[in-house]
């Protein structure tokens, strides 16, 4: 299979993308990439190597540029120029840590939406306490959002994890303001009903105080409420270890009991550090797309090239079409 990568995107770029794609060929032999981007900036980096191919392109689109608009005028942009690709099935998924309007923005006017996808959905899995993760949708992709497309969210929601999160039966919550059937306002109501009736594992509605304990494997929401909890989590979590540091090294001796816990630590920081799980998949698209976080280091951009691949090892994308179709048919 062929991955399309945006070199250009991100805090980081091109340098940990490209570390990521040449570590990510290293691991994955069934794999070729397509690396768009500025050829000269990406040279420092670059690696020779028989399955990667270096597209050069004379644009950027930047972290302040309108995306629909972006998306319309910098035709050579390295993240048009990829989403391109893989719509003229030169790639079978792709891969940004760009402007994430952007990348949505190209995902769905130049990828495409699947049929009968009401709305697509941008679902990163973030991490709980035991370190099994779920999934959350909609993390900004739409604003509002109506009763069905919630419903849309969940199946989707629930055919990734169980198709690449490897998770059998996966347990589908509605996010609420209690856990009681009739808790909530009239998007949360109605969408209950619709969920009761969708083909998944429906759990009931769950509050966001539970989320990190892992009460359930897919949650859903809208992507206001679903962008306010993803950045929520990720400040607690940034601010935590921040004061966790601050403590540390306040005297000498929190400072030697540091050093005794420091391995310990990291290892709880990269449990806490969603960037482990992958990016955010951009569902209910005609192929995988993949938002990896803005600050993506090496090791992050590879989490969601190994994202994307799984995808299209297990034909995710045509596993919604087809579940989606087989329920509007019902």
């Amino acid at each position: 299979m062929i991955i399309a990568v945006d070199a250009m995107g991100g805090d980081n770029a091109p340098g940990e993308i490209v570390k990521g794609v040449l570590q990510s060929l290293h691991a994955f032999d069934d794999i070729r990439i397509h690396i768009f981007g500025d050829e000269q900036k990406m040279a420092p980096f670059l690696e020779t190597h028989p399955r990667l191919q270096v597209v050069h392109c004379s644009e950027v689109i930047e972290p302040d540029d309108e995306p629909v608009r972006a998306i319309r005028k910098k035709k050579d942009a390295s993240m048009v120029r990829m989403a391109q690709a893989v719509k003229d099935g030169e790639a079978q998924a792709c891969v940004s840590a760009g402007n994430t309007g952007a990348l949505m923005s190209a995902g769905l006017f130049i990828v495409g939406r699947l049929e009968g996808i009401q709305r697509p959905a941008l679902a990163p899995t973030l991490p709980t306490i035991d370190g099994s993760g779920f999934v959350l949708l909609d993390a900004g992709a739409n604003s509002d959002s109506k009763p069905s497309q919630l419903a849309q969210f969940a199946v989707m929601g629930s055919i990734y994890a169980e198709k690449v999160r490897g998770i059998d039966k996966p347990r589908v919550g509605l996010l609420n303001i209690g856990t009681e059937a009739g808790k909530g306002n009239e998007l949360t109501k109605y969408a209950y009903e619709e969920l009761q009736a969708a083909p998944i594992n429906f759990i009931g509605n769950v509050e966001s105080r539970d989320l990190l304990n892992g009460v359930a494997d897919v949650v859903v929401t809208d992507g206001f409420t679903g962008n306010m909890v993803l950045k929520t989590i990720e400040g607690t979590a940034m601010n935590v270890f921040s004061m966790i540091k601050e403590v540390f090294m306040s005297s000498l001796k929190t400072k030697l009991a540091a050093g005794l816990v420091k391995d310990d630590l990291k290892v709880l920081k990269n449990k806490m550090d969603y960037s482990e799980y992958g990016g955010a998949g951009l569902f209910g698209l005609n192929h995988p797309v993949i938002k990896a976080h803005g600050s993506s280091n090496a090791n992050a951009f590879f989490n969601a090239v190994r994202q994307a691949r799984t995808m299209v090892q297990y034909e995710v994308c045509e596993t919604m079409k087809k579940t989606i179709g087989e329920e509007e048919e019902s």
